[in-house]
């Protein structure tokens, strides 16, 4: 070691001799030094100032005595009776008065004012006492002492895009959960018109229905783009997809529903030749295909609900066990409707009980939809949605009302038959802009979500 560095004994000293007069410690420097060379200056008097004052803040204390050491002229006053104030007490706090009034400055409180004092002398604004409520910069008091409340969530996300995509689809998909279930309901109506003895029911759900699921081909093929596109899907069967269900489904209806229709012309068709052969044969043809479209209605007109409530719009989601009872309601509805239009009024019965049946799931799904789901059902009672479906529910009770009350005019009953498929429009429609717009709002998302976690934590699920 070399003889001119200090030993670690003489760096300790130098070291608690710094921190006991405030000046910095240096190897080979006087141990001793009084603050810092610009702070010192001459005191009150002509006199220097002490060690630890700043001599700008280094003045008179009570009654023109010279303030000790540690103090500032700025904050010694006059204790009781005038006498001069303690080291470190602060003028504001202390003064005329305040001994006699019992309040004795602690060093706690002491070194806090001198905190707060440093910081309004550095520009900063003084953190206020803990006794003291916080005052808002309008002035007004905030209840809770430190305690800050936190402002609302804003259900946003990030640059301004919803959490979901919403469906792409148009309304070329609301127009195709229409025409589906049209199909479905007209197929299970000409059923009960050719197991009755009714021929004009059975004609009439016969050529519905064979309008019906071409118009939905053509919806379907028009939302995908390409007419490839639905053919690609036959290549695969995938039970767990509805998409690949419905395909099937679809393939499926759609010849037999045409083969049955096909049936109805046969008695127009010449009794010779190859042509009178088809006569005789369409008809036994036709009653098969008939009943095998009436076996695979009820997958055609719940399968698009079941496609609905599959995807992750939270609105949709939620009600799966109502989005199937809908649709079947609401195709046997629209079915209804097109007995009481075409047939005369000897031969609706069956669409007159179609159309109770129809009504009451179609009224009960969507009470449901609209009440059991919580904030999910906001967006089936408000908006475009929510005048949809009141207006769909309107028009089902008058629909049925009017089959029930005009069993002998054929006037009502088609009145009560276009109220009815007014009514099944309304409906698709309305459950289509409902999840359509739960998708759009971050809130739809969001909140449940949080409702889960807490029902999970809480070990209420």
């Amino acid at each position: 070691m070399s003889p001119q560095r200090p030993e670690v004994g003489d760096l300790f000293r130098r070291f608690r001799q710094r921190l006991s007069h405030g000046g910095p410690v240096h190897p080979g420097r006087p141990s001793v030094q009084l603050g810092h060379g610009g702070k010192v200056g001459a005191g009150p008097a002509g006199q220097q100032a002490g060690p630890g004052m700043h001599a700008g803040r280094a003045g008179r204390g009570a009654d023109g005595e010279p303030a000790g050491s540690g103090t500032d002229t700025g904050r010694v006053g006059r204790g009781t009776g005038g006498g001069p104030a303690g080291p470190g007490t602060d003028a504001a706090r202390v003064g005329p008065g305040a001994m006699s009034a019992g309040v004795t400055p602690t060093p706690g409180r002491a070194a806090a004012d001198a905190t707060d004092a440093g910081a309004a002398g550095a520009g900063r604004e003084p953190r206020p006492p803990r006794d003291v409520a916080p005052v808002d910069r309008r002035g007004r008091k905030r209840r809770g002492g430190e305690e800050l409340r936190v402002p609302e969530a804003e259900f946003t996300s990030y640059y301004g895009r919803p959490i979901l995509k919403a469906p792409v689809w148009r309304w070329d998909i609301a127009a195709y959960l229409f025409t589906g279930g049209l199909a479905a309901g007209s197929s299970l109506l000409a059923a009960g018109g050719q197991l009755t003895g009714r021929p004009a029911l059975r004609r009439a759900g016969r050529v519905t229905a064979l309008g019906a699921v071409t118009a939905s081909a053509y919806f379907l093929i028009n939302d995908l783009g390409r007419p490839s596109r639905f053919h690609h899907m036959l290549r695969v069967a995938k039970p767990t997809s509805p998409m690949s269900v419905g395909t099937w489904i679809l393939s499926a209806y759609g010849p037999a529903a045409g083969v049955a229709a096909v049936a109805e012309v046969a008695s127009r068709l010449p009794q010779r030749g190859v042509l009178g052969l088809a006569r005789r044969l369409l008809p036994p043809a036709g009653q098969v295909a008939g009943l095998a479209a009436a076996a695979t209605a009820p997958a055609l007109a719940t399968y698009t609900g079941v496609l609905l409530a599959g995807t992750a719009v939270p609105s949709w989601h939620e009600a799966y066990p109502e989005l199937p009872t809908i649709f079947a309601g609401s195709a046997l509805a629209s079915g209804a409707g097109v007995g009481l239009i075409a047939a005369p009024c000897a031969q609706a019965g069956p669409a007159r009980r179609f159309a109770v049946a129809g009504a009451a799931l179609e009224l009960w799904g969507a009470h449901s939809v609209e009440t059991r789901l919580g904030l999910l059902s906001e967006p089936y009672r408000t908006g475009t949605a929510g005048r949809l479906l009141r207006t769909g529910r309107a028009l089902t009770a008058a629909g049925v009302a009017g089959a029930l009350v005009g069993r002998r005019s054929r006037l009502v009953s088609a009145l009560s038959g276009a109220a009815l498929l007014a009514a099944s429009v309304a409906t698709r429609f309305g459950i289509f802009h409902g999840g359509v717009a739960s998708a759009r709002d971050p809130k739809y998302t969001v909140l449940p979500q949080r409702e889960r976690v807490r029902r999970r934590e809480a070990g209420e699920v």
